[in-house]
Formats: structure tokens, sequence, C-alpha cells
């Protein structure tokens, strides 16, 4: 508590500086029709754009916002599951990076890097119902500089909860569909526009595993609250999110090959679990890691945030936000590799998760002349408790244990850490507005203490490491060539911070491995962006086009020791730089009459410029392509929207991607095709009534999802794929009040 009175006071002390964070409602720097789904970041000096409410709207409801972006250029999104939210299969990328060297904010509010390590925030998921998303934000390079993130490498997703409706309303929706799909969504509105306002959510989700046995299911509650106060608004949001799935089994191709696309762990089927953890196999499973008992995803999460908005004087606001995350998770597996001590040959094994997170951003903006100066601050400090813990099965013939719920009572613990992570982050901007011309000057800079305190070692690092970067330089430039044309181009340079965790990070080593990586000075990583392109917006055509040039510096590889679901320390080192040369181009058509089409298509051309040095091998990766990056990305749409009927047909084309840093395996090339159709009836009610119908893969290819679950070999096959999920349809029935 006296953690989050100082953060608070900390706030305070911000506001004597000028600045102007992203904690409003709603971006202030794009200009949105509200007939628009997507806008091509009008004005802004960088490759940009923003997604409305109604793009999640019209998918199956529950779905991933990040699937919701994926139609955007550069960005490649997978998922095993329908919906996009299953999260040890979730992957997001963009131009090369991947997720955890993204930034990712909620209303301002930072969540973490999106690991599933969950060590310094939570999934936009578990922060956010998706009904309850007013706008997405993405940027393809490093980012916004006033985003309160210190791994923004390769872009930001900036999300904006909706504000609330005007008046006293209820929405709801309700939806059921394959895998016995259930899910029940509820919303009341009110107050009044310019009045006290806010909104009282709630959903429940579950559907069974589309192949294999067990489910996956939450449990969300959102809330938010307006209150003006003269010129003056407080803000307040809520969330708690209770979540758990039982996984799927992760593949190799020569799995695929010999147990297909629908292989899967054995849940429920534990007397075929014992007998293949004694080593007995019932073909055509030959091996100890073809299948597993049981493994599961369990994730509690409370936050919560209270901000203030203030006009100082004429073209002078002041703005500042604290908030508080509290996370209680564990990822379990059932391992045939240690075994009970009761006799069972195998026991469940977790890697358990605690955060106590809190912080405060400030910002203050000044618009003097041609000038709007902002200044800005962050604050953050981070206590997370991470464990490996041991539990029994009950006996041979009972498991005794439940994976969807917490597991309590363990026989042993391998290790458990308490880190402690410091954050402290400013940034300086001046946007300089001459006419056609504008031009962003600015930077900032950040400070990351991390602090690992061992309470049982084990064979694990403890210690203190520091990364800074004090001066990170961005700069932009759009020029207008006509009202419906505009020219953009900008320089960005951006540091990411190391992480304080067991299972990632300068930490997930020995002692003696962590020792000489601080003796001989580990790097951060960074990334210096350079971005040219042309935008063009009129009532028929808005798109853009844009080309990239990006320089990564000191990547960081751990190279593994063993199987990567055994979790033997890995050995992290800088490994050289990486390369990427990328075009984007997107646009859309309004027809008329309600017809619309949407196109995007990327090439991304990323390359390791050394080879791996490691102290028993040269892995000859230079001139290799990045793992999980597709050269192309094509994605087309056609929609249809009148007073009554309205659908979409979407088709998504993705190349072939290297699962190995020496590029000898890869999964192939894929088109998944989704679609929506509806209708609407006025029924003299707040809102029409809605029946929606969703089919997501329409046509069922069978096709790998996501790559890199266990991480990246250096050659051959690897354990480490997941199977995409088959057809599956929804129906739901949406009503307001």
């Amino acid at each position: 508590m006296r953690k989050i009175t100082v953060m608070l006071l900390a706030g305070v002390a911000f506001g004597s500086v000028p600045v102007m964070a992203q904690q409003s409602n709603a971006p202030t720097t794009i200009d949105t029709e509200e007939s628009e789904i997507v806008v091509f970041g009008k004005g802004e000096t960088r490759q940009v754009q923003q997604v409305s409410s109604k793009e999640l709207l019209i998918l199956a409801p529950g779905t991933s916002p990040l699937k919701a972006i994926e139609k955007l250029p550069s960005v490649s999104f997978q998922s095993a599951d329908p919906f996009g939210t299953y999260e040890w299969s979730s992957r997001v990328s963009i131009r090369g990076f991947n997720q955890n060297q993204l930034g990712y904010t909620l209303d301002g509010i930072p969540l973490g890097d999106s690991s599933y390590g969950n060590n310094n925030g939570l999934h936009i998921g578990r922060a956010i119902i998706s009904e309850n998303i007013g706008v997405t934000r993405v940027s393809q390079g490093s980012g916004s500089i006033g985003t309160q993130a210190t791994n923004n490498l390769g872009g930001t997703l900036e999300f904006f909860s909706a504000d609330p409706s005007d008046g006293l309303g209820v929405d709801a929706n309700l939806t059921y569909g394959s895998s016995n799909t259930m899910r029940a969504f509820g919303r009341i509105n009110f107050g009044e526009a310019g009045g006290v306002r806010g909104f009282l959510s709630g959903v429940y989700h579950n559907a069974d595993k589309w192949k294999g046995g067990g489910e996956q299911r939450s449990m969300h509650v959102n809330a938010k609250a307006i209150i003006p106060v003269g010129d003056a608004e407080f803000d307040a949001f809520f969330s708690y999110s209770d979540r758990a799935e039982q996984d799927y089994q992760d593949l190799s191709l020569e799995m695929i090959n010999r147990l297909g696309y629908d292989h899967d762990n054995y849940f429920p089927n534990y007397a075929k679990a014992i007998s293949a953890a004694r080593g007995v196999y019932a073909a055509p499973i030959n091996n100890i890691d073809d299948s597993y008992y049981d493994a599961s995803g369990l994730r509690k999460d409370t936050l919560g945030s209270y901000g203030l908005t203030a006009p100082l004087a004429d073209g002078v606001t002041f703005k500042i936000k604290a908030y508080y995350h509290d996370n209680t998770g564990q990822g379990t597996w059932g391992t045939p590799y240690v075994a009970s001590p009761n006799g069972v040959p195998m026991s469940a094994r977790t890697t358990e998760y605690d955060i106590q997170r809190g912080g405060v951003f400030s910002s203050l903006n000044a618009e003097v002349g041609d000038h709007a100066v902002t200044v800005g601050g962050w604050y953050e400090h981070n206590d997370f408790t991470q464990a490996r813990r041991f539990y029994a099965y009950q006996s041979n013939t009972t498991p005794g244990l439940d994976h969807t719920k917490f597991l309590r009572n363990p026989f042993f613990t391998q290790w458990l850490f308490d880190f402690n992570t410091d954050t402290l982050q400013y940034y300086v901007q001046d946007k300089i507005s001459l006419g056609d011309l504008t031009i962003n000057l600015g930077w900032k800079g950040f400070q990351v203490n991390n602090e690992s305190n061992p309470l049982k070692q084990g064979s694990l690092a403890a210690g203190k490491i520091k990364s800074q970067d004090w001066f990170q330089p961005h700069a932009g430039v759009a020029y207008k060539l006509t009202e419906k044309a505009e020219i953009f181009g900008g320089f960005t340079q951006v540091t990411r911070a190391f992480v304080s965790s067991a299972t990632s990070g300068p930490f997930a080593t020995t002692q003696a491995g962590f020792n000489a990586l601080v003796t001989r000075g580990l790097k951060p990583e960074s990334s210096d962006t350079f971005e040219l392109g042309a935008r063009y917006n009129d009532s028929v055509f808005n798109g853009v086009i844009g080309v990239y040039y990006v320089n990564f510096h000191n990547r960081l590889l751990g190279v593994q020791t063993g199987a990567g679901i055994v979790g033997n320390p890995a050995i992290l080192q800088n490994v050289g730089s990486v390369r990427s040369l990328g075009f984007e181009a997107a646009g859309d058509v309004r027809l008329g009459g309600g017809m619309t089409l949407f196109a995007s298509y990327s090439y991304t051309g990323a390359t390791y410029r050394e080879n791996v040095i490691t102290p028993t091998a040269v892995i000859a990766t230079k001139g290799k392509e990045v793992v999980d990056t597709p050269k192309h990305l094509l994605r087309g749409e056609v929609a249809y929207d009148s007073d009554a009927f309205f659908g979409r047909v979407g088709a998504n084309y993705m190349s072939k991607r290297y699962f190995n840093y020496l590029n000898d395996r890869s999964v192939p090339g894929r088109v998944l095709v989704d679609a929506t159709v509806g209708y609407r009836l006025d029924a003299g009610l707040r809102a029409p009534l809605e029946l929606q119908l969703n089919a997501t893969n329409l046509f069922g290819k069978d096709y790998v999802s996501t790559i890199g679950s266990n991480g990246f070999g250096n050659s051959g096959d690897n354990q480490t794929l997941l199977a995409g999920s088959p057809r599956q349809i929804f129906v739901t029935l949406k009503a307001g009040f």
C-alpha cells in the first residue's frame, strides 16, 4: 500500500511539467468518419492505422482484438482456436518483430509484453471485454513516443475503451456454435453525454476444445465511469477476469504426418497416459512426448485505474492516471519426466505467477503558436513472484487433480523467486504545424532496474541488472499535397528493456551464466526504423502505401540446453543484428449501395546479419530469413451493409514461415476464408434485434497456425507447432433495450 501511495504522489509531482500521454478514451490525432472501419492515419508522420469497434462487432463475439487487426499491412496473427484468445498459441508479429517486442496499452495503461510467461502485464483479452473496445490503434513502426512501454521495438498496439453510451440502456447478446460454444454478454449503460455516465458489463464464455478432451472457459467483468467536475473530467475503469484453458498438444511436422492435425493430449483417458508414462504406447504413438495427460493455463486478473483530465489554461491540458494490476496464474503440465512420490509414474508440474504492479503516468500539453509541446512521465513498480512446483496425482487409477483449477499442496518446489522491477520513463515532443507541413520532433528515455531475489534458487540465477537509454530520438514529417493526398516520412530509435523472469530474459540461466552476462556487459536490444509513404483519402477511396527500412541491433537469443517443455536453463547472449526491408499497401473502396471492398498487401524481407557463435559451434544464420516471418501477406474482403442485411467474406493469404534459424524446415503458406452474414429487425427496441452467423475457416483448411510454441531450433524438425482450428460456425442473437 505504501508503494502505491508513493506512486500517486509521484503522479502529482509529474503535473509540474508539460505533457500528453495516450490516456484519453480515444486517440486525438486521427479524424475518424463514423462509417469507416479502418482509418489510414491521416496527418500522421509515420505508418499508423486505426480500427473501429465495427471490425470486432462483425466478427464472432468474443474474438480477440488481435485477430481484428490482422487485416492491416505487415500484421501477422496466429492462434490455434477460432477466437484467437487461446494464449498458449496466440502470436502477433509486425514487420518481423515478435509479440514480446511490441508495446501494448489500454487507455494508456501498460499491458506489458504480452508474454505467455506473464511477468509484467496481461493479454488484452483479459484486460477488457471485446465489445467494450472502442478503437484499436496500430503503429507498425516503433510506435507512439508517449506509449507506456519499454519494449516497443517493432510496433505499438493501443486499445481504447468505448465511452459509455448516452442514456439508460441494456445491450445483450447470446452466442452458440461449434464445439458446444456458449457465450453470454450483457452491458448496462447509464448517464448522459456531458454528465456522469458509465457502464457495467459481464461475459461468460465456455467452449469445448475443437479436438481432444477439455474446455476453454472465461468469466469477465468490466466497469467504467466518467465524472465531469467543472471543466475537468475524472475517469475510472475496473476489470476482473478469470480464465481457464486446457491446452492443445504441440506438434512437429513428423507428428503431423504420422498422427494427423487432430492429434491431441490423452485427457480424459488417464489410464492411457499412465501406460505411456511407463513406456507402453498405443500405435501410432511411439514416444513419451507424442502426448501428455493434460495441460492448462489458469489466470485471474484484477485491473483498475483512476484518471483526471483537466484544462489548466487556454491550450494547456493536464492528464494523470494511476493504475493497479493483480494477477495470480498457473501453467500446468502432466509431466511423465517426474514421478509422484506415491508411485504414480507422472506428476503435475506448474509454473506459478503472482503479479502485484502499480504505477502512474502523467502529461501536460501546451499549444503555443505553431507548436504543440508535450512532456510526459511514467513510473511503475512491479513485484513479481514466480515458482516451479510439482503436485502428486492421487493414484494409478484416479488422477485426483483437476488441471482447470489451481493446484494446491505441492510435494516439491524446484525454484521460487521474488522479482522487483522499477521502471521510469519520460518523453518530450513538439508537433509543429506550418500550413501544409507538419513536423514531429522528440525523444524518450527510460531506466529499468531488475532484481531477482531467490527464495529457493534451484539452478537459476539471482542478482541485479539494469537497462537504460535516456535519449531515443523520434522525428517525422507529413506534407499535404492536396486536400486528398499527403506524403509522410520518419525516423525512430527505440531500446527494449530487460525483463525479470525465471523463464525468459537474463535471469533464465545459471548463476555462472548470469555473472558472465553482467561481467561482459549484456546489451539491450534496439532498433532504428526509417519510413516513407503516401496516403489518399476521399469519399470513394482511402488508401496508403509505404516502404520501410529497419536495423535491429543486439538481438538477444536464449540458447536452449534441452527440450523446450522440460525447462532447462537457457544461455542468453547478444547474437548480432537483423535487417528488414518492406513494402506495405492497403485501401478500401466504397462502391455505393452499402458495398465496400478492402485489400492489403505487405512484403517483409527480414534477414539475420551475423552467424550465431556458441561455445561449441558456429550456427550459420547470416543471410537466413527471420523465423515466423512470412514474406507475403495478402488480405481481401467484400462487405455489404444495408438497413436490414449485412455480410462479409474475407480471404487471408500468408506465405511459408520458417521455424528454425537455418531455414531448413518451414510450414507452407495457406489461404483462410472467414464469412459473416446477418439480419437486423426493427422491433421497436432501443436497437434493432440482430441475428448474426459467423464461419471461421469456411472451407475447412488443414493448416499449421502457431509456430514457435516451444521456441525455435537451429535446424531440423521441432515439436513447436500448433494446428489451426477447422471450420467453426457460430450464431448470435443481439439486442438493445
